[in-house]
């Protein structure tokens, strides 16, 4: 099956249990088209299906719940039950039990590919070397959240750039296409996410992600003493990578992730009748590349990602001997090895994406 086929198999399983976003896909098939870095972005299905050939000898790694869909732009930050902004994996769209060495694998072939596009600078080795400093470094340490009020200054500074300035955010929001039609179910799950006086809930349609696109995405806007806040609903489907082994079903296990790993959660993200309910606000969302101040430390970054990774990690605690023993047997460069090679597939199936037509 080449790529040409397993995005038109992939959504026809997704059309078979949720509705499509017609123009929304159309803007996804254009991304794809657009560069390799949100080719790799849009495209998890694929590298569920190809990656256990392209990296045999890691296909057998110790297993566990994983991210999957884990590339350096599935970080951003949020607030937590005390109100102070944490930093870490943004999103669980694609959680599933896999091999712990395919969220490493495609962590360090999303740096390869965004330094192609221009998007980062540090060298591929450097790379890999830093992803797997901080991953080793949190399991041995038993890991810890990154709450950005009073350590990680660098990090602060990231998440409180100017690109995320409140006003720019709500001015964008406010652009955001009204929604006539909102169905009953969508707009009561909304509705209870806001406070008490939260006035009059205008439902709008927002444009965000890359493997997601094309899925019924809801949010609600309200003015609130004051200020705006929103809520969105987004439809959930069993992980792609469950899809790629041939089983048409499975749980989604999006809270189950966040409850298990070690983490400060966001109180508002919660899975409800297939509907992934969070809050979303100028600090509360992804942190794009673009985002991101020019002056940066993308080694220290990366180990930073890596770190946050073993977070995820430790939330299956029987699988950690067994990952640290297959670390320790991996030869010097496995992980850049692998991620070159991911690089590679993959480069050569946005080449024929490309000529489709």
């Amino acid at each position: 099956m080449n790529i040409i086929q397993a995005t038109t198999a992939y959504e026809t399983w997704v059309r078979d249990q949720i509705a499509i976003v017609a123009p929304d896909l159309a803007r996804k098939h254009a991304a794809m088209n657009r560069a390799l870095f949100p080719f790799l972005r849009a495209t998890f299905y694929r590298w569920s299906q190809i990656w256990g050939e392209v990296c045999a000898d890691l296909a057998s790694s110790p297993a566990m719940l994983a991210v999957g869909d884990l590339h350096i732009e599935n970080f951003g930050t949020w607030r937590d039950a005390e109100g102070r902004l944490i930093w870490g994996v943004n999103d669980f769209d694609e959680v599933a039990r896999m091999p712990y060495a395919i969220d490493l694998v495609r962590l360090a072939t999303s740096a390869i590919l965004a330094r192609a596009g221009g998007g980062v600078t540090i060298a591929p080795a450097d790379a890999c070397a830093a992803i797997l400093a901080g991953y080793a470094d949190a399991l041995r340490g038993g890991g810890g959240a990154f709450v950005l009020e009073e350590d990680h200054p660098k990090l602060r500074q990231l998440a409180l750039g100017a690109e995320r300035d409140p006003t720019r955010f709500w001015a964008k929001a406010a652009s955001w296409t009204p929604l006539g039609r909102v169905p009953a179910e969508v707009r009561a799950l909304i509705e209870a996410q806001f406070p008490h006086r939260a006035g009059k809930v205008r439902v709008v349609h927002r444009v965000a992600g890359l493997g997601s696109l094309g899925r019924q995405r809801f949010v609600g806007l309200a003015n609130w003493e004051g200020g705006m806040i929103a809520r969105e609903a987004k439809a959930m489907l069993p992980s792609a990578y469950r899809w790629a082994l041939g089983k048409s079903k499975g749980r989604i296990r999006y809270d189950e992730i966040i409850a298990r790993s070690v983490r400060c959660p966001d109180p508002f993200v919660r899975n409800r009748g297939g509907w992934l309910l969070r809050r979303i606000g100028p600090h509360c969302s992804r942190i794009e590349l673009g985002d991101i101040p020019k002056m940066r430390d993308e080694r220290v970054l990366l180990q930073h990602m890596g770190h946050e990774t073993a977070n995820i990690h430790l939330g299956t605690p029987d699988a950690i001997a067994a990952i640290k023993s297959d670390l320790r047997r991996r030869k010097s460069g496995w992980l850049l090895a692998a991620a070159e090679a991911m690089a590679e597939a993959t480069e050569r199936d946005w080449k024929q994406w490309r000529a489709r037509r």
